[in-house]
C-alpha cells in the first residue's frame, strides 16, 4: 500500500494504490493553500479508501522543481509522516511525473512547469527502453528561450502550458492533449515503486527539495528552514 503526495505547484494531487490498482486519486487547484487543504485531503481519501494509515507501506513525494512553499510543505509533511509511521520515503523529481504519462515518441519531449513572472521550468527527456529518462538538469527559462535554443527535430510539449505558450511556440512544437498535461500522483506512484521494489529508498532526515535558481537569482530556502517545517508537522 503506496501514498503518493505532490504539492509542488497550485496544481497538487494525492493517490492511492495497493500495487495491483489505484484505490483513489484526487487532483485540485490549491490556489497556495497547501498548508490548510493538504493534511485533511490525506485523511479524507484514507477515510474513504477504508485505508489505515498503520496499514501503508511507503509514501512517496514530489521534490521540485516546484514553488517553494508548496514543494516545502509537501516535503514536510511526507516527512513527518514517514517518520511517526516508520515508513519508507520515495522522492520523484517533478519533471519525471509530468513526463511518465507521455507515450513514446521519437524526437525531444520537454516536460514543462509554470515558474511565475512568464517563466517555466523545463527537463528534456529521451525515450528508452526503460522509459522517458533526462538528459540533462532541468532548468528556468522562457517560452522565448525555449524556442530559440529548440532540439532539432521533432519537439513535443507536456505539462502546465498555457495561452502564451501556444502562441509563441505556435506549430513549431506539438503539444500534449489536455489529459496527458495533468500531473498525476498515480504516475508519482509508479515511478516509486519500480525503486520501492529496487530498494532505493531516501533517508527523511536527508531528503530535501530540489529548487532551481533562476539567471542571478536570489537565495534559495535553506536546509534548517525546511527541517524546522518538517518537525512541525511530524510533531
Amino acid at each position: 500500500m503506496l501514498l503518493a503526495i505532490d504539492t509542488a505547484t497550485e496544481r497538487a494531487s494525492l493517490a492511492l494504490d495497493d500495487g495491483a490498482e489505484i484505490l483513489a486519486e484526487y487532483n485540485w487547484r490549491s490556489a497556495n493553500n497547501h498548508t490548510v487543504e493538504l493534511s485533511p485531503q490525506v485523511e479524507h481519501m484514507l477515510r474513504n479508501a477504508g485505508v489505515r494509515a498503520d496499514a501503508l507501506e511507503a509514501l512517496a513525494v514530489a521534490l521540485g522543481p516546484g514553488s517553494f512553499t508548496g514543494l516545502r510543505i509537501g516535503l514536510a509533511f511526507a516527512k513527518g509522516f514517514a517518520l511517526a509511521h516508520a515508513l519508507p520515503l520515495l522522492g520523484v523529481p517533478t519533471l519525471d511525473i509530468v513526463a511518465h504519462a507521455q507515450p513514446p515518441l521519437d524526437g525531444v519531449l520537454l516536460a514543462v512547469l509554470s515558474a511565475g513572472r512568464g517563466r517555466v521550468a523545463a527537463g528534456v527527456y529521451r525515450w528508452s527502453e526503460a522509459g522517458w529518462q533526462a538528459d540533462g538538469p532541468a532548468r528556468i527559462t522562457t517560452w522565448d528561450e525555449l524556442l530559440r535554443d529548440g532540439e532539432a527535430g521533432a519537439v513535443y510539449v507536456c505539462g502546465e502550458i498555457d495561452a502564451a505558450a501556444r502562441e509563441t511556440l505556435g506549430e513549431q512544437v506539438s503539444f500534449a492533449t489536455p489529459p496527458l498535461n495533468v500531473r498525476r500522483a498515480a504516475c508519482l506512484i509508479a515511478i516509486a515503486r519500480q525503486r520501492l521494489v529496487s530498494g532505493q529508498t531516501d533517508d527523511p532526515n536527508a531528503l530535501a527539495p530540489l529548487y532551481l535558481r533562476t539567471p542571478g537569482g536570489g537565495e534559495q530556502p535553506s536546509a534548517a528552514a525546511d527541517a524546522s517545517v518538517a518537525a512541525s508537522h511530524s510533531a
